[in-house]
């Protein structure tokens, strides 16, 4: 070995010259005495690096293989399908019924609004009514789970991006909106609550209380139950009284922030022309400056009724979009409040009538024959539905998420096909990677908002 040179070095220059002519690189000895036969430059390959799966910031299963200058992104080839669970394959051989609980699991931090979309694509082939009050409470839920996914989204994104503490903020509120799930179906998560022709039941008159324990005094817990004395709209109405101060906060932890900045500004710039040559949809085209919202566009349910705004962007790069969302926050709380207000003094019927598409109450199903007949027929053979094909898509918190059923009049879908919105976001990530650092890649990852479960279906 030549002396003065370190092991770490000459590895480097191994490694950089010619397969032919290894031994003519400098630094080797000899090197003088082939030098006139050395014709050409050394020839540079570009790194191939993979990016996830198991990365923390590959938001759940992504495979990215990014192709590198040094730490310059050329090339972005995302490698999708480690979580295909094959759903739409699935509900060709389950009820209609029985394949709503399938919709919660596909973005599986939008429950509720996935199952939006396919009670409306049910409702529009079965010519279907939805009472009042049903919209209202979907109206009401759908913009809960806005919230939840934009509370998930921020601190997510922050955390990638190396800020820890907004995860621990946002998860603050996400469990009072858990909450709300819970009492009106039961389940934190997987609420399969929407159902074809309205909502599983009206909204509870009280709320779950926290018990003392080991471990909680009976004065914190006093404190814990302060705004659970009332009804679920009493909870839901005392929390969008509060949100505003929170989403304050956030605003103070982030907006402003110079590392945030500087990870986010003219990162991953979409120009409105191409955003719409995509086929981008919510925040990642309203991030571009398109001003394009289904619910004012192509208002379902009673969002016609609703007063709110539609925020849009100006560059269409990472920050851009960070404060979309963060504006499309504060209006889904207005939204919220709305229908609290409409749905305080408006009682009514939550689900239609029809019973052969929704169940009897319990009370007159153990007490009246025909409807135990309606109850066992429901949920052992569904409901046939007329031939034909239908389309509904909903502003989903990641953009279009729309449900096309395909029906030859039996008591299954022929056909069933999920349009997500995170699939087609995830088809640009080439070109909104090329030319920044991988740091940068994380960001533009995050500001996607992807989620597998809707992604590989």
């Amino acid at each position: 070995m030549e002396a003065g040179i370190e092991p770490s070095r000459l590895l480097l220059r191994v490694s950089r010259c010619p397969p032919a002519g290894t031994l003519q690189c400098f630094g080797w000895p000899g090197a003088a005495a082939n030098r006139k036969g050395l014709n050409t430059m050394a020839e540079i390959q570009n790194y191939t690096l993979n990016f996830g799966p198991q990365h923390p910031a590959a938001h759940g299963v992504l495979r990215l293989v990014l192709e590198l200058d040094g730490e310059v992104i050329q090339r972005a080839d995302p490698h999708i399908g480690l979580l295909h669970r094959a759903t739409e394959k699935l509900a060709e051989s389950k009820t209609y019924i029985q394949a709503l609980p399938y919709m919660d699991r596909l973005d599986y931090m939008s429950m509720m609004c996935n199952e939006h979309a396919y009670c409306l694509a049910l409702e529009k082939m079965l010519d279907l009514e939805v009472p009042l009050r049903a919209q209202y409470i979907r109206v009401m839920f759908s913009e809960i789970t806005r919230l939840l996914n934009h509370l998930l989204w921020v601190g997510a994104c922050a955390i990638d991006n190396g800020a820890m503490t907004v995860m621990f903020y946002a998860f603050r509120e996400r469990e009072d909106l858990f909450d709300m799930y819970e009492a009106v179906s039961g389940a934190r998560m997987h609420a399969a609550y929407f159902r074809p022709g309205g909502v599983y039941r009206d909204l509870p008159d009280t709320m779950p209380q926290h018990q003392p324990n080991k471990i909680r005094s009976a004065k914190s817990t006093g404190q814990l139950n302060g705004n659970r004395g009332g009804s679920l709209l009493d909870f839901i109405d005392d929390f969008t009284q509060r949100f505003p101060v929170n989403l304050a906060e956030y605003h103070t932890l982030l907006t402003d922030n110079r590392i945030w900045k500087q990870r986010t500004v003219d990162i991953g710039i979409v120009t409105p022309e191409r955003a719409l040559n995509m086929g981008f949809t919510g925040p990642m085209l309203r991030g571009s400056g398109v001003a394009w919202d289904l619910r004012k566009k192509q208002p379902y349910d009673v969002y016609d009724q609703m007063d709110f705004d539609i925020p849009v962007g100006k560059t269409g790069d990472t920050y851009d979009r960070y404060l979309v969302r963060m504006e499309e926050m504060k209006q889904s709380n207005r939204i919220i409040k709305q229908c609290v207000d409409w749905l305080r003094v408006h009682p009514g019927p939550v689900i239609t009538d029809n019973h052969k598409i929704a169940p009897p109450d319990r009370e007159s199903m153990k007490s009246n024959m025909e409807d135990l007949i309606h109850h066992f027929k429901l949920f052992t053979e569904g409901f046939c539905v007329p031939e034909g094909e239908a389309y509904a898509a909903i502003e989903h918190p990641k953009g279009e998420f729309g449900i096309y059923f395909v029906s030859d009049g039996a008591n299954k879908p022929y056909r069933m096909k999920i349009r997500p919105p995170a699939f087609v976001h995830l088809a640009a990530l080439d070109e909104m990677g090329k030319g920044h650092m991988i740091a940068d890649a994380v960001a533009i990852i995050g500001t996607m908002d992807i989620v597998f479960g809707e992604v590989d279906r």
